[in-house]
Protein backbone atom coordinates (compact mmCIF):
# COMPACT_ATOMS: atom_id res chain seq x y z
CA UNK A 1 0.00 0.00 0.00
CA UNK A 2 2.47 2.30 0.56
CA UNK A 3 4.70 1.62 -1.88
CA UNK A 4 1.49 2.80 -3.90
CA UNK A 5 2.33 5.99 -3.03
CA UNK A 6 6.02 6.21 -3.07
CA UNK A 7 6.56 4.15 -6.20
CA UNK A 8 9.39 2.89 -4.05
CA UNK A 9 10.43 2.01 -0.22
CA UNK A 10 8.69 4.30 1.93
CA UNK A 11 10.98 6.69 3.75
CA UNK A 12 12.42 5.73 6.81
CA UNK A 13 10.19 7.67 8.93
CA UNK A 14 6.99 6.94 7.36
CA UNK A 15 4.70 5.16 10.20
CA UNK A 16 7.55 4.72 12.69
CA UNK A 17 6.55 5.78 16.21
CA UNK A 18 9.75 7.60 17.64
CA UNK A 19 10.29 6.65 21.67
CA UNK A 20 8.32 9.19 23.98
CA UNK A 21 9.61 11.92 25.22
CA UNK A 22 10.76 12.70 28.53
CA UNK A 23 7.93 14.17 31.01
CA UNK A 24 5.65 12.72 28.31
CA UNK A 25 2.18 11.56 30.03
CA UNK A 26 -0.35 9.48 27.33
CA UNK A 27 -3.66 11.09 29.04
CA UNK A 28 -5.63 14.23 29.01
CA UNK A 29 -3.02 17.17 29.50
CA UNK A 30 -1.19 16.03 26.38
CA UNK A 31 -4.13 15.74 24.14
CA UNK A 32 -4.38 19.48 24.40
CA UNK A 33 -1.05 20.34 23.36
CA UNK A 34 -1.62 18.33 20.41
CA UNK A 35 -5.08 20.16 19.88
CA UNK A 36 -3.37 23.14 19.75
CA UNK A 37 -1.16 22.36 16.91
CA UNK A 38 -4.21 20.98 15.06
CA UNK A 39 -5.63 24.58 15.77
CA UNK A 40 -2.13 26.70 14.35
CA UNK A 41 -2.12 24.06 11.21
CA UNK A 42 -5.35 24.74 10.25
CA UNK A 43 -5.25 28.94 11.36
CA UNK A 44 -2.03 28.05 8.70
CA UNK A 45 -3.89 26.56 5.98
CA UNK A 46 -6.62 29.00 5.97
CA UNK A 47 -3.90 31.75 5.62
CA UNK A 48 -1.97 30.19 2.91
CA UNK A 49 -5.26 30.08 1.10
CA UNK A 50 -6.93 33.31 1.42
CA UNK A 51 -3.63 35.65 0.80
CA UNK A 52 -3.95 35.01 -2.74
CA UNK A 53 -8.00 36.52 -2.85
CA UNK A 54 -6.78 39.21 -0.65
CA UNK A 55 -3.77 40.43 -2.85
CA UNK A 56 -5.30 39.86 -5.71
CA UNK A 57 -5.87 43.52 -6.66
CA UNK A 58 -2.14 43.63 -6.63
CA UNK A 59 -1.05 40.97 -8.39
CA UNK A 60 -3.44 41.85 -11.07
CA UNK A 61 -1.75 44.98 -11.67
CA UNK A 62 1.67 43.51 -11.31
CA UNK A 63 1.08 40.31 -13.76
CA UNK A 64 -1.37 41.97 -15.61
CA UNK A 65 -4.37 38.83 -14.93
CA UNK A 66 -7.45 39.22 -15.97
CA UNK A 67 -10.82 38.61 -13.81
CA UNK A 68 -11.18 35.54 -16.45
CA UNK A 69 -7.75 34.82 -15.49
CA UNK A 70 -8.65 35.00 -11.90
CA UNK A 71 -11.54 32.87 -12.31
CA UNK A 72 -9.25 30.37 -13.77
CA UNK A 73 -6.79 30.50 -10.96
CA UNK A 74 -9.59 30.09 -8.48
CA UNK A 75 -10.89 26.87 -10.40
CA UNK A 76 -7.44 25.55 -10.38
CA UNK A 77 -6.80 25.23 -6.78
CA UNK A 78 -10.68 24.17 -6.38
CA UNK A 79 -10.60 21.42 -8.34
CA UNK A 80 -7.20 20.49 -6.99
CA UNK A 81 -8.53 20.82 -3.99
CA UNK A 82 -11.20 18.45 -4.62
CA UNK A 83 -9.43 15.48 -5.85
CA UNK A 84 -6.49 15.87 -3.48
CA UNK A 85 -9.16 14.53 -0.58
CA UNK A 86 -9.38 11.65 -1.75
CA UNK A 87 -5.42 11.21 -2.77
CA UNK A 88 -4.88 12.72 0.94
CA UNK A 89 -7.53 10.79 3.14
CA UNK A 90 -6.35 7.33 1.68
CA UNK A 91 -1.89 8.14 1.99
CA UNK A 92 -2.74 9.40 5.91
CA UNK A 93 -4.46 6.11 6.90
CA UNK A 94 -1.36 4.57 5.03
CA UNK A 95 1.28 6.11 6.40
CA UNK A 96 -0.13 7.39 9.81
CA UNK A 97 -1.30 10.72 11.42
CA UNK A 98 2.12 12.01 12.33
CA UNK A 99 3.75 10.94 9.01
CA UNK A 100 0.97 11.86 7.05
CA UNK A 101 -0.02 15.51 8.04
CA UNK A 102 3.90 16.44 8.12
CA UNK A 103 4.02 15.50 4.44
CA UNK A 104 1.09 17.59 3.46
CA UNK A 105 1.94 20.97 5.24
CA UNK A 106 5.48 20.42 3.54
CA UNK A 107 3.96 19.99 0.09
CA UNK A 108 1.23 22.73 0.25
CA UNK A 109 4.28 25.01 2.14
CA UNK A 110 6.45 24.68 -1.09
CA UNK A 111 4.06 25.01 -3.15
CA UNK A 112 2.95 28.75 -0.98
CA UNK A 113 6.62 29.40 -1.48
CA UNK A 114 6.92 28.88 -5.20
CA UNK A 115 4.32 31.31 -5.76
CA UNK A 116 6.79 33.85 -5.41
CA UNK A 117 8.47 32.69 -8.91
CA UNK A 118 5.39 33.14 -11.12
CA UNK A 119 5.36 35.57 -13.79
CA UNK A 120 2.86 34.71 -15.79
CA UNK A 121 -1.14 33.80 -15.44
CA UNK A 122 -0.02 30.12 -16.32
CA UNK A 123 3.25 29.72 -13.51
CA UNK A 124 0.18 30.96 -11.17
CA UNK A 125 -1.89 28.62 -11.76
CA UNK A 126 0.56 25.46 -11.41
CA UNK A 127 1.29 26.86 -7.74
CA UNK A 128 -2.22 27.41 -6.75
CA UNK A 129 -3.38 23.93 -7.82
CA UNK A 130 -0.30 22.53 -5.85
CA UNK A 131 -1.22 24.54 -2.76
CA UNK A 132 -5.04 22.79 -3.36
CA UNK A 133 -3.64 19.30 -3.94
CA UNK A 134 -1.72 19.74 -0.32
CA UNK A 135 -3.83 21.81 1.33
CA UNK A 136 -6.46 18.77 1.14
CA UNK A 137 -4.36 16.69 3.51
CA UNK A 138 -5.57 19.05 6.35
CA UNK A 139 -9.42 17.57 7.66
CA UNK A 140 -8.35 14.22 6.75
CA UNK A 141 -5.04 14.31 9.29
CA UNK A 142 -6.74 16.41 12.09
CA UNK A 143 -10.29 14.38 12.07
CA UNK A 144 -7.97 11.34 12.53
CA UNK A 145 -5.21 12.64 14.80
CA UNK A 146 -8.97 13.87 16.79
CA UNK A 147 -9.90 10.35 16.70
CA UNK A 148 -6.62 8.58 18.07
CA UNK A 149 -6.66 11.12 20.80
CA UNK A 150 -10.00 11.86 22.37
CA UNK A 151 -13.02 9.70 23.60
CA UNK A 152 -16.09 10.27 21.64
CA UNK A 153 -18.01 12.39 23.81
CA UNK A 154 -15.32 15.15 23.35
CA UNK A 155 -14.60 14.56 19.69
CA UNK A 156 -17.08 17.03 18.42
CA UNK A 157 -15.56 19.59 21.17
CA UNK A 158 -11.99 19.05 19.95
CA UNK A 159 -13.14 19.16 16.30
CA UNK A 160 -15.02 22.50 16.62
CA UNK A 161 -11.73 23.91 18.71
CA UNK A 162 -9.28 23.28 15.91
CA UNK A 163 -11.98 24.09 13.33
CA UNK A 164 -11.96 27.89 14.75
CA UNK A 165 -8.39 28.31 13.31
CA UNK A 166 -10.46 28.66 9.41
CA UNK A 167 -12.08 31.91 11.42
CA UNK A 168 -9.46 33.00 13.16
CA UNK A 169 -6.95 33.27 9.80
CA UNK A 170 -10.09 35.25 8.04
CA UNK A 171 -10.13 37.43 10.65
CA UNK A 172 -6.48 37.89 11.56
CA UNK A 173 -5.23 37.31 7.37
CA UNK A 174 -6.58 40.39 5.49
CA UNK A 175 -5.58 43.48 7.42
CA UNK A 176 -1.86 41.61 8.15
CA UNK A 177 -0.90 40.37 4.45
CA UNK A 178 -2.33 44.16 3.62
CA UNK A 179 0.58 45.29 5.69
CA UNK A 180 2.88 43.07 4.83
CA UNK A 181 2.37 43.84 1.47
CA UNK A 182 2.57 47.47 1.48
CA UNK A 183 6.14 47.13 3.71
CA UNK A 184 7.68 44.23 2.02
CA UNK A 185 5.69 43.47 -1.56
CA UNK A 186 3.18 40.51 -2.10
CA UNK A 187 5.52 37.84 -2.92
CA UNK A 188 6.92 38.12 0.52
CA UNK A 189 3.64 37.40 1.81
CA UNK A 190 3.81 33.87 0.18
CA UNK A 191 7.06 33.24 1.85
CA UNK A 192 5.81 34.43 5.08
CA UNK A 193 3.15 31.69 5.55
CA UNK A 194 5.12 29.35 3.80
CA UNK A 195 7.63 29.77 6.52
CA UNK A 196 5.15 29.13 9.42
CA UNK A 197 3.99 26.04 7.54
CA UNK A 198 7.87 24.98 7.79
CA UNK A 199 7.82 26.15 11.48
CA UNK A 200 4.97 24.29 12.68
CA UNK A 201 6.70 21.04 10.47
CA UNK A 202 8.86 20.47 13.21
CA UNK A 203 6.98 21.50 15.90
CA UNK A 204 4.60 18.22 14.85
CA UNK A 205 7.26 15.81 14.53
CA UNK A 206 9.08 16.46 17.86
CA UNK A 207 5.45 16.27 19.85
CA UNK A 208 2.83 14.34 18.18
CA UNK A 209 2.81 10.60 19.43
CA UNK A 210 0.58 7.94 19.13
CA UNK A 211 -1.36 7.39 22.06
CA UNK A 212 0.05 4.02 23.73
CA UNK A 213 -3.65 2.80 24.60
CA UNK A 214 -6.65 2.68 23.47
CA UNK A 215 -8.38 6.26 24.05
CA UNK A 216 -11.68 4.99 23.67
CA UNK A 217 -12.45 1.55 24.70
CA UNK A 218 -15.82 1.32 23.24
CA UNK A 219 -14.21 1.62 19.78
CA UNK A 220 -13.18 -1.96 18.48
CA UNK A 221 -9.60 -2.52 16.05
CA UNK A 222 -9.23 1.20 16.15
CA UNK A 223 -6.62 0.58 13.80
CA UNK A 224 -8.25 -1.39 11.25
CA UNK A 225 -8.17 0.13 7.69
CA UNK A 226 -11.22 0.48 5.09
CA UNK A 227 -10.23 1.06 1.06
CA UNK A 228 -12.19 3.07 -0.57
CA UNK A 229 -14.30 0.66 -2.12
CA UNK A 230 -15.16 -1.35 1.09
CA UNK A 231 -16.04 2.50 2.60
CA UNK A 232 -18.52 2.61 -0.09
CA UNK A 233 -20.34 0.06 0.79
CA UNK A 234 -21.29 1.49 4.20
CA UNK A 235 -24.30 3.64 4.39
CA UNK A 236 -22.18 5.84 7.19
CA UNK A 237 -19.87 7.00 4.41
CA UNK A 238 -22.51 7.96 1.90
CA UNK A 239 -24.49 9.72 4.41
CA UNK A 240 -21.21 11.69 5.75
CA UNK A 241 -20.57 12.20 1.60
CA UNK A 242 -23.95 12.93 0.95
CA UNK A 243 -24.04 15.87 3.98
CA UNK A 244 -20.69 17.54 3.09
CA UNK A 245 -22.24 17.67 -0.54
CA UNK A 246 -25.07 19.56 0.76
CA UNK A 247 -23.70 21.41 3.70
CA UNK A 248 -20.72 22.75 2.34
CA UNK A 249 -21.61 24.72 -0.04
CA UNK A 250 -23.33 27.14 2.28
CA UNK A 251 -20.17 28.08 3.75
CA UNK A 252 -18.29 28.61 0.55
CA UNK A 253 -21.28 30.66 -0.67
CA UNK A 254 -20.44 33.56 2.30
CA UNK A 255 -17.58 33.27 2.18
CA UNK A 256 -17.25 33.82 -1.84
CA UNK A 257 -20.33 36.31 -2.16
CA UNK A 258 -21.00 37.97 1.12
CA UNK A 259 -18.40 40.75 0.58
CA UNK A 260 -19.94 41.60 -2.82
CA UNK A 261 -23.66 41.30 -1.50
CA UNK A 262 -22.74 43.73 1.30
CA UNK A 263 -21.06 46.05 -1.38
CA UNK A 264 -23.48 45.89 -4.01
CA UNK A 265 -26.91 45.82 -2.75
CA UNK A 266 -26.38 46.72 1.55
CA UNK A 267 -24.00 49.79 -0.05
CA UNK A 268 -21.21 49.16 2.34
CA UNK A 269 -18.19 51.02 1.83
CA UNK A 270 -14.90 49.55 2.11
CA UNK A 271 -14.06 50.54 5.99
CA UNK A 272 -18.00 49.07 6.56
CA UNK A 273 -16.76 45.47 5.24
CA UNK A 274 -13.61 45.51 6.92
CA UNK A 275 -15.70 45.66 10.22
CA UNK A 276 -18.78 43.56 9.27
CA UNK A 277 -16.47 40.80 8.34
CA UNK A 278 -14.75 40.00 11.23
CA UNK A 279 -17.89 40.03 13.62
CA UNK A 280 -19.00 37.38 11.28
CA UNK A 281 -16.11 35.41 11.20
CA UNK A 282 -15.54 35.78 15.01
CA UNK A 283 -19.40 34.68 15.93
CA UNK A 284 -18.41 31.85 13.50
CA UNK A 285 -15.85 30.78 16.07
CA UNK A 286 -18.28 31.04 19.01
CA UNK A 287 -20.80 28.08 17.47
CA UNK A 288 -17.53 25.99 16.07
CA UNK A 289 -17.04 25.48 19.71
CA UNK A 290 -20.15 25.83 20.76
CA UNK A 291 -21.73 23.25 18.52
CA UNK A 292 -19.15 20.65 19.09
CA UNK A 293 -19.32 21.57 23.21
CA UNK A 294 -23.18 20.73 23.07
CA UNK A 295 -23.21 16.33 22.24
CA UNK A 296 -20.46 16.48 24.61
CA UNK A 297 -22.43 17.71 27.32
CA UNK A 298 -25.44 15.26 26.61
CA UNK A 299 -23.37 12.56 26.35
CA UNK A 300 -22.13 13.03 29.68
CA UNK A 301 -25.60 13.17 30.57
CA UNK A 302 -26.19 9.85 29.82
CA UNK A 303 -27.38 10.18 26.19
CA UNK A 304 -26.38 7.67 23.68
CA UNK A 305 -23.61 9.01 21.20
CA UNK A 306 -26.04 9.26 17.93
CA UNK A 307 -28.95 10.42 19.43
CA UNK A 308 -26.98 13.48 21.13
CA UNK A 309 -25.10 14.23 17.78
CA UNK A 310 -28.22 14.42 15.79
CA UNK A 311 -29.89 16.96 18.10
CA UNK A 312 -26.81 19.11 18.14
CA UNK A 313 -27.21 19.13 14.44
CA UNK A 314 -30.77 19.64 14.22
CA UNK A 315 -30.52 22.77 16.45
CA UNK A 316 -27.68 23.73 14.05
CA UNK A 317 -29.52 22.71 10.74
CA UNK A 318 -32.96 24.99 12.63
CA UNK A 319 -31.19 28.24 12.31
CA UNK A 320 -30.16 28.23 9.28
CA UNK A 321 -33.67 29.25 7.56
CA UNK A 322 -34.03 31.41 10.55
CA UNK A 323 -30.68 33.12 9.11
CA UNK A 324 -31.74 33.45 6.02
CA UNK A 325 -33.80 36.34 6.75
CA UNK A 326 -30.93 38.59 6.72
CA UNK A 327 -31.90 39.28 2.63
CA UNK A 328 -35.21 40.53 3.54
CA UNK A 329 -34.33 42.65 6.37
CA UNK A 330 -33.39 46.46 6.19
CA UNK A 331 -31.50 46.87 9.09
CA UNK A 332 -27.81 46.69 8.27
CA UNK A 333 -27.12 45.43 11.85
CA UNK A 334 -29.57 42.59 11.57
CA UNK A 335 -28.56 41.58 8.49
CA UNK A 336 -25.00 41.01 10.18
CA UNK A 337 -25.99 39.64 12.71
CA UNK A 338 -28.24 36.69 10.72
CA UNK A 339 -25.29 36.43 8.54
CA UNK A 340 -23.37 35.87 11.76
CA UNK A 341 -25.93 33.31 12.94
CA UNK A 342 -25.49 31.57 9.85
CA UNK A 343 -22.20 30.99 10.08
CA UNK A 344 -22.13 30.53 13.52
CA UNK A 345 -24.31 27.71 13.04
CA UNK A 346 -22.50 25.96 9.83
CA UNK A 347 -19.90 25.67 12.39
CA UNK A 348 -21.29 24.15 14.90
CA UNK A 349 -23.07 21.46 12.37
CA UNK A 350 -19.57 21.02 10.77
CA UNK A 351 -18.18 20.17 14.09
CA UNK A 352 -20.17 17.33 14.36
CA UNK A 353 -20.34 15.93 10.60
CA UNK A 354 -16.71 15.57 10.85
CA UNK A 355 -17.14 13.76 13.77
CA UNK A 356 -19.31 11.32 12.68
CA UNK A 357 -16.87 9.43 10.40
CA UNK A 358 -14.82 8.28 13.60
CA UNK A 359 -18.29 7.68 15.63
CA UNK A 360 -18.78 4.56 12.57
CA UNK A 361 -15.53 4.07 11.72
CA UNK A 362 -12.26 2.71 13.76
CA UNK A 363 -9.38 5.76 13.32
CA UNK A 364 -7.50 3.37 10.86
CA UNK A 365 -10.15 4.53 8.72
CA UNK A 366 -11.01 7.44 9.27
CA UNK A 367 -8.81 10.43 7.11
CA UNK A 368 -9.85 7.93 3.96
CA UNK A 369 -13.58 8.56 4.57
CA UNK A 370 -13.10 12.00 5.33
CA UNK A 371 -11.38 12.16 2.14
CA UNK A 372 -14.15 10.65 0.47
CA UNK A 373 -16.69 13.35 2.17
CA UNK A 374 -14.32 16.35 1.16
CA UNK A 375 -14.30 15.64 -2.27
CA UNK A 376 -18.16 15.37 -2.10
CA UNK A 377 -17.98 19.14 -0.24
CA UNK A 378 -15.93 20.46 -2.89
CA UNK A 379 -18.14 19.23 -5.68
CA UNK A 380 -20.98 20.66 -4.20
CA UNK A 381 -19.30 23.89 -3.29
CA UNK A 382 -17.91 24.16 -6.75
CA UNK A 383 -21.88 24.02 -8.07
CA UNK A 384 -23.64 25.62 -5.74
CA UNK A 385 -21.26 28.20 -4.72
CA UNK A 386 -19.50 28.83 -7.97
CA UNK A 387 -21.92 28.18 -10.91
CA UNK A 388 -24.92 28.25 -9.82
CA UNK A 389 -24.70 31.73 -7.98
CA UNK A 390 -23.28 33.31 -11.37
CA UNK A 391 -26.23 32.54 -13.10
CA UNK A 392 -28.75 32.96 -10.41
CA UNK A 393 -27.64 36.86 -9.08
CA UNK A 394 -27.43 38.00 -12.37
CA UNK A 395 -30.99 37.37 -13.72
CA UNK A 396 -32.79 37.08 -10.28
CA UNK A 397 -30.43 38.69 -7.57
CA UNK A 398 -29.66 37.54 -4.31
CA UNK A 399 -32.98 36.97 -2.16
CA UNK A 400 -33.29 33.07 -4.11
CA UNK A 401 -29.36 32.33 -3.33
CA UNK A 402 -29.84 32.81 0.65
CA UNK A 403 -33.00 30.86 0.39
CA UNK A 404 -31.76 28.06 -1.02
CA UNK A 405 -28.64 28.16 1.35
CA UNK A 406 -31.06 28.44 4.34
CA UNK A 407 -32.78 25.00 3.64
CA UNK A 408 -29.78 22.87 2.59
CA UNK A 409 -28.90 21.83 5.99
CA UNK A 410 -32.13 20.53 6.59
CA UNK A 411 -32.14 18.88 3.93
CA UNK A 412 -29.05 17.00 4.54
CA UNK A 413 -29.74 16.49 8.34
CA UNK A 414 -33.17 13.98 6.71
CA UNK A 415 -30.13 12.39 4.44
CA UNK A 416 -28.67 11.83 7.75
CA UNK A 417 -31.50 10.44 9.68
CA UNK A 418 -32.35 8.23 6.72
CA UNK A 419 -29.08 6.51 6.52
CA UNK A 420 -26.97 7.43 9.52
CA UNK A 421 -29.26 7.37 12.71
CA UNK A 422 -32.47 5.38 11.38
CA UNK A 423 -32.03 1.56 13.63
CA UNK A 424 -32.21 0.22 9.87
CA UNK A 425 -29.28 1.80 8.59
CA UNK A 426 -26.76 1.70 12.36
CA UNK A 427 -27.33 -1.83 11.17
CA UNK A 428 -25.59 -1.30 8.47
CA UNK A 429 -22.69 0.01 9.81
Amino acid sequence: MRELFWGCRPPSWAGVRPPPLRGYNPGVPWRWWILILLFVATTINYLDRIVFSVLIPVIEKELGLSTQDYGYLTGAFQAAYTVGFLVAGKFIDAFGTRAGYATAIVWWSIAAALHVTARSAFALGVWRALLGFGESGNFPAAIKAVAEWFPRQDRAFATGIFNAGTNVASMIGPPLFVWLSAHYGWRNCFLWTASTGFLWVVAWLLMYRHPPAVVDPEESHPQEQIGWTQALRYRATWAFALGKFLSDPVWWFYLFWLPKYLYEVRQFNMTEIGWALPVVYLMADFGSVGGGWLPGRLIRRGWPVARARQWAMLVCALAMPIAATSVFTALPWLAIALVSLATAAHQGWSANLFTTTSDAFPSGAVASVTGIGGCAGGVGGFLFSAILPGFVVSHFGYTPMFVLMGGMHLIAWLVLRVLLWKPAAASAH
